[in-house]
């Protein structure tokens, strides 16, 4: 026979890995060598558990920052898998033969260093769209025309070998990616050559590597071992993890040569059945479950009929058995009625899938991951873990009505966790507005588990041996790079919503330390109102916010004694302004030590200054109708001064813009004010209406369909005209004209304002 065999393969070919048993049936070898890190071996009885469900990956990973990985995905019709699950079955050993996997991060991250703008590296990308080029069809449709419809192993074997063999001619890899190809064969060359120096003879010896690697354990020499002692190794460690098809189709980014892995699955089935012919009916047939469970309606004419199509396309395109191109074409014309966007989910439901693999409990794992997968069964979150988002309500309060402590304050536990896996950087949950008015015990969380989320708990165990040790390093890390007290207040907010009092103690401490510092009255304003969160819903969260309470007295008075400097700013700085004002207001509405009398005092102060921007002299005067602290004298006496002929346009308009910015439903119940608007415009020539109408088209765009319909009422009244028809004027499509106009204001200058 000669040996070893040299199996070449394709990652994640069906057939392939179905003619790679039967060659292993026939060979019945005494060691099976596999692509893969050789130091992961212990990783492969994992592979063969019982409980282990396909996609999985093995994962490896430097354990210093900044984290480096290589992925190492597998379904259930990776070739590699199966000779693994062969050799398994049979009793035979079996051993991964490639570059460990510290060597292999070591190479790559020497890669990514070097730059080489000499020599572009093209690699088997530019093969693949040349194929594409010259037979009309994607590389996919290529390779399952060619190689997956193949029908017994020998001829399977010699067509991928041939073509890894005109593949590597073709490429021509760069100087730096050919010398990494080179070291790998080296280095499985060498191990080949050591399991024949154990005594295995070579004939016995089955390897199954890329096809691309062929050529290369056949000509190469192996590695000596000097060479295999100067290799650069990074210290790093493996897991196996977890996977979905939906990361390995291209569409996330990875593809492997498989964008449907679903069909794919589906292709290794039928070939265990009744072969290819059996494919057609069974593809159309899963597309017409998925199309009728998306609320569509499709008959069994139908897919009889998409059978009889995808046969007479493949055979038009000269190939034994229709391709999944086939297949699709032949749906989207009998199920789709001509049109791919009628079967879309139904496709991506067959093609792709939501298939999620699983591991057994035990399998190797970082301290980090163990407590990830611990709490998720504590707090009942398993279910959870799944490709498609799901939402999370959850409850703060204590239910009262159980005995158990952890169960009672289970959603706040739940809160606890989502909020330090934030933290991380772990995209398992992502928060949702809260759908509360004057309440905070609810709390909305979007859930959805994908692979990288895993990669993301696997890299914060760099940070710790827990979840909370993991993030509590983050926060305090974080903390020590701080430099402003808005970055300080948002570890600390962010470190109350963790339940963590010993982070939230030194996120305080840095606080306190920074609040000495100049700062900006928005960021003063912004970091009480993070306070201010904290304290109103400490108990909620069983948090003691006794020690908070000082510091933020101290920034209230300290944005009170710079608010009105601050409205001494352009109409640019305006909004930011404003939007500190209003945070203010709140917090001293929400807490009752904070002197009320001063906050009052400052308002009217900012309210009757003509020398400040008019948008928060404005606003200020909204505060405190808003409060009920101005009466419709005071508001009367503003609207005449501020809207009267001899004040210039741009002034009273940004005046007004700042009074509509609170309370607006007691704006225009006021009659009286939208009278005085309207006279003050009728006295603007068309220069100065201009310069008005770009404020008055800003102040309104916040506000609602129905607002701006009680205004057009308004008007209709002062106007003397029917309400229902000035509203329906005001609230009508713009003519061509008009809307030059206004486009026009886009371009207005406003230099001189």
């Amino acid at each position: 026979m000669g040996g070893p065999v040299l199996y070449g393969v394709r990652h994640l070919s069906p057939a392939m890995a179905f003619h790679l048993r039967q060659a292993l049936d026939a060979h019945q070898p005494a060691l099976v060598l596999v692509e893969g890190p050789s130091d992961l071996n212990d990783q492969m009885h994992w592979l063969c558990h019982p409980e282990t469900r396909f996609p999985a990956a093995i994962l490896a990973y430097t354990k210093t920052p900044p984290v480096r990985t290589i992925l190492y995905p597998l379904a259930i019709y990776s070739p590699e898998l199966q000779a693994i699950l062969w050799a398994h079955e049979h009793g035979v050993e079996c051993r991964f033969m490639d570059l460990p996997s510290g060597a292999m991060l070591a190479l790559e991250e020497g890669s990514a260093l070097l730059e080489d703008e000499e020599e572009p590296e093209e690699n088997t990308e530019w093969v693949y769209r040349r194929l594409e080029e010259v037979t009309g069809e994607g590389h996919d449709t290529f390779w399952e025309r060619k190689f997956e419809q193949i029908g017994d192993w020998q001829t399977c074997q010699k067509a991928a070998n041939t073509f890894g063999a005109q593949l590597r001619e073709a490429a021509q890899d760069g100087k730096r990616r050919t010398a990494q190809t080179l070291v790998r064969e080296a280095y499985m060359k060498r191990v080949i050559c050591e399991a024949v120096d154990q005594g295995i003879p070579p004939e016995k010896i089955f390897c199954v590597c890329g096809a691309f690697h062929v050529p290369g354990l056949e000509e190469n020499a192996p590695m000596t071992d000097e060479e295999e002692a100067a290799l650069p190794r990074a210290d790093c460690a493996a897991t196996l993890m977890p996977y979905s098809y939906y990361r390995l189709s291209s569409r996330s980014g990875y593809g492997a040569g498989n964008k449907a892995p679903a069909y794919f699955e589906l292709l290794w089935d039928t070939l265990h059945r009744e072969g290819l012919s059996g494919l057609p009916s069974r593809y159309l047939a899963h597309l017409a479950e998925a199309h009728r469970k998306a609320g569509n309606l499709v008959s069994s004419a139908e897919v009889i009929e998409g059978v009889r199509l995808a046969q007479t396309l493949c055979a038009m395109r000269g190939s034994r058995y229709p391709s999944l191109a086939d297949l699709r074409d032949a749906a989207i014309t009998t199920m789709g009625h001509g049109n791919f966007s009628e079967l879309s989910v139904a496709v991506a439901e067959t093609e792709i899938g939501r298939r999620v693999g699983f591991l057994p409990e035990g399998v190797s794992r970082t301290s980090v991951q163990e407590d990830f997968y611990r709490q998720l069964k504590e707090l009942r979150l398993e279910k959870y873990r799944g490709l498609e988002r799901q939402q999370l309500d959850l409850d703060l309060r204590e239910r009262l009505n159980v005995k158990n402590q952890q169960t009672a304050l289970l959603d706040l536990r739940r809160s606890f966790f989502l909020h330090r896996l934030r933290v991380l950087g772990i995209h398992f949950a992502a928060p949702l507005p809260s759908r509360q008015e004057g309440a905070n015990w609810g709390e909305y969380w979007d859930l959805r588990w994908t692979p990288e989320v895993e990669i993301e708990v696997v890299e914060s165990s760099l940070l710790g041996d827990t979840i909370e040790g993991a993030a509590a390093f983050a926060l305090k890390e974080r903390g020590e790079n701080s430099t402003s007290i808005g970055e300080a207040a948002a570890i600390f907010q962010d470190a109350f919503l963790c339940g963590m009092p010993a982070a939230a103690d030194h996120a305080l401490s840095v606080l306190q330390s920074l609040s000495v510092d100049a700062a900006a009255l928005t960021e003063v304003a912004e970091t009480a109102s993070r306070l201010s969160l904290v304290v109103r819903y400490g108990d909620l969260r069983r948090f003691d916010a006794a020690p908070v309470m000082p510091l933020l007295q101290q920034l209230y008075l300290r944005a009170c004694l710079t608010l009105e400097d601050a409205c001494q700013c352009d109409a640019k700085a305006a909004p930011a302004v404003t939007a500190a004002m209003d945070q203010l207001n709140l917090l001293q509405l929400n807490h009752d030590c904070l002197d009320e009398a001063r906050w009052l005092d400052l308002l009217q102060r900012i309210s009757d200054r003509d020398d400040l921007n008019t948008r928060c002299s404005g606003f200020a005067m909204a505060i405190l109708l808003e409060r009920g602290k101005a009466d419709e004298e005071l508001l009367a006496r503003e609207v005449s001064r501020r809207l009267s002929p001899g004040v210039p346009a741009d002034l009273g308009a940004g005046w007004f813009e700042g009074l509509a910015g609170k309370n607006r439903y007691a704006l225009i119940a006021r009659l009286s004010l939208w009278r005085h608007l309207d006279d003050y415009l009728n006295t603007l020539d068309d220069e100065h209406f201009r310069r008005a109408l770009v404020f008055l088209r800003r102040a309104f765009a916040d506000f609602t369909p129905s607002e701006k319909n009680d205004i057009a009422e308004n008007l209709g009244e002062i106007w003397g005209i029917n309400q229902a028809q000035a509203a329906e004027v005001l609230m009508g499509d713009l003519s061509e004209s008009e809307q030059e106009v206004l486009s026009g204001l886009d371009e207005f200058d406003f230099d001189d304002i």
